[in-house]
């Protein structure tokens, strides 16, 4: 395929999108690509319908799964037919849209006990074994981050990001970084990541730096946000700002504001959170984010066009 920007790109390319031209087409939009997260093992909103689907029919270019095991695959809404090891190649024929996942990198040092949802499973660690399963199973993208109180430290990403790297090559996109503190109170608030945590993630392999979105985690101002997204594009990696506090069920104006300060902070990538309402953010916000970053035309062009072409 020719090199296109991602605004452009229909589910056929995607389909055939190696990591360079991924990569390509994520720069060539200019600040203009919006990333859906979706919990895999919630209930879907509307019951069976996956809420992948649901976001992108409100605009989102790449879905991102998280809490899905690896070893045990299943994403809540699929058609019962579908084959654990095709889980994710059909999950993105439905949709039309490039797929992530989320793998955690707890630190040993830090790791917690708890019964909550996020309790983390072998097949949700971020090791090369599981790396390699997704990717055979079709995510184009591997993010490494932390869900809520499982000891998720930056030190922890960047020997993850490394070893995956060396396992994986090119095969895939890899974004690292964190959007609240995972259980690390030390690395949380404005001291949730550092210039050299940007370059040590980009040196030891990463394609993307993860942040948190101005205005979700104290102390993340746009300067501060922007001084960190510099940090990424200094050392050749991108930066994707992330909602990961729960704004995403915030109000739309809340929604468009943090959009806005994003893409002022440089964001080439603008991620929305998985827990307005438990599993996905509030649809209407996923809209609103997409229009405020890239206005009517190019929203309504993602939601309409076909995944058949």
């Amino acid at each position: 395929m020719t090199t296109k920007r991602l605004l452009d790109c229909c589910n056929s390319d995607f389909q055939v999108m190696d990591k360079a031209l991924l990569l390509y087409a994520i720069r060539a939009s200019e600040g203009r690509v919006l990333v859906s997260e979706s919990i895999a093992i919630t209930q879907p909103l509307l019951n069976s319908v996956t809420n992948a689907e649901l976001a992108a029919s409100q605009g989102a270019d790449i879905i991102l799964v998280n809490m899905f095991d690896s070893e045990n695959p299943q994403i809540m809404g699929m058609p019962a037919e579908t084959k654990p090891e095709q889980m994710l190649h059909e999950l993105q024929r439905l949709t039309g849209r490039i797929i992530g996942v989320n793998l955690e990198a707890v630190d040993p040092n830090f790791a917690t006990q708890h019964n909550d949802i996020w309790k983390m499973k072998p097949g949700r660690a971020a090791t090369p074994e599981n790396a390699r399963r997704l990717i055979k199973m079709g995510a184009k993208i591997i993010v490494l981050t932390g869900n809520p109180n499982n000891g998720v430290s930056n030190q922890a990403l960047g020997d993850a990001v490394k070893s995956i790297k060396e396992a994986v090559g090119d095969e895939v996109v890899i974004v690292s970084g964190k959007m609240h503190g995972a259980g690390i109170v030390r690395e949380s608030g404005s001291s949730i990541i550092s210039e050299e945590d940007v370059a040590t993630f980009a040196r030891q392999g990463a394609d993307i730096v993860l942040l948190p979105a101005p205005g979700t985690v104290p102390g993340m101002s746009i300067d501060r946000v922007s001084q960190l997204v510099d940090a990424a594009h200094i050392n050749g990696a991108l930066a994707m700002t992330a909602i990961g506090t729960s704004q995403e069920g915030a109000d739309v104006s809340s929604i468009r504001q943090i959009a806005l300060w994003s893409k002022m902070a440089g964001a080439d990538l603008h991620h929305i959170g998985d827990t307005g309402y438990m599993g996905m953010a509030l649809p209407e916000n996923i809209l609103a984010y997409s229009i405020a970053i890239r206005g009517v035309r190019h929203t309504y062009n993602r939601i309409a066009r076909s995944v058949c072409r």
